[in-house]
């Protein structure tokens, strides 16, 4: 490769998740430390740590060549990046954040339009400011530099726009969810130039590759199991599976061997009824990547 790609990995709540998920992928990041520049078992990436509110400007002008960051980020900077891949992770689940409008329990602000003339507390400020804009409500944007709920519990907004996964921090802080005004979620993005080169754009294509794979395969397992030659349509028709079964007839006997890949999620309902059906000896066992 003609330089090294230079690839930005997020610092702060996702960067053990982003690290973990690169391992998986059989790319191992070593943080030495308080340093940003960690080492990466693969010679052709320079690997560099930076906030993922950051992320899509170092992007955009060059500094880096690559990087992962919010869709939120991306929207609150207004960069001009080339999005190669959504991917959904994240260190309480896998599924996409949201940003959401909340208020006090016992605020009598209801909806949106309740927020005419009152002051919100964010993070978010542009996307937010640009929100409200486009919906003709006029109201004070304020930034908040963090501990956003304790602003409006304290009086100091009267509302806030924060990031959720599943709410129950808002819950905790004594707010209500009135209104959703975006779901975010990781995005590998590439500035344009380094799009161009074709070294750097093959490596970006295989990162992506290799980052969706191993996200699909935390929630596919494998399923092997013996099935009696009798019973063998009425359990394939129970097999939910990407393609069809993969089907070996054992040796010398009127049995089959079955393995599939079924979502991790309807094992447990799905190994009693396999059982009830006359199904022996099965197997399950973790995915390391689908692709």
């Amino acid at each position: 490769m003609k330089g090294k790609l230079k690839l930005g990995l997020p610092k702060g709540s996702l960067q053990n998740a982003t690290i973990a998920l690169f391992k998986r992928c059989g790319w191992k990041i070593n943080v030495n430390g308080r340093s940003y520049f960690p080492e990466i078992n693969d010679d052709t990436i320079e690997c560099a740590i930076c906030r993922a509110q950051e992320m899509s400007r170092y992007v955009e002008n060059g500094t880096l060549d690559a990087g992962l960051t919010g869709k939120d980020w991306i929207a609150e900077n207004s960069s001009d990046v080339h999005v190669v891949e959504d991917l959904i992770y994240s260190k309480v689940s896998a599924r996409p954040a949201r940003w959401v409008l909340a208020v006090p329990y016992d605020s009598k602000i209801k909806k949106i339009e309740d927020l005419k003339g009152k002051k919100i507390a964010t993070e978010l400020v542009e996307f937010t400011k640009n929100y409200f804009s486009k919906k003709h409500i006029n109201v004070n944007i304020e930034f908040s530099w963090g501990a956003t709920e304790a602003k409006v519990v304290s009086g100091l907004a009267d509302a806030i726009v924060e990031v959720t996964e599943t709410g129950s921090t808002i819950k905790a802080h004594g707010l209500r969810i009135i209104h959703e005004l975006m779901q975010t979620n990781t995005q590998l993005i590439v500035n344009h130039e380094a799009w161009k080169v074709p070294d750097k754009r093959e490596k970006v294509e295989q990162i992506a590759l290799l980052l969706k794979g191993a996200l699909l395969g935390e929630k596919l397992v494998g399923l092997k199991m013996n099935v009696p030659e009798k019973q063998m349509e009425k359990v394939v028709a129970m097999l939910p599976s990407l393609n069809a079964p993969t089907v070996a007839h054992l040796y010398q006997t009127d049995w089959f061997s079955v393995e599939i890949m079924v979502d991790s999620g309807v094992v447990r309902d799905l190994i009693p009824q396999l059982l009830k059906n006359g199904v022996e000896g099965i197997i399950e066992y973790p995915l390391n990547k689908v692709v």
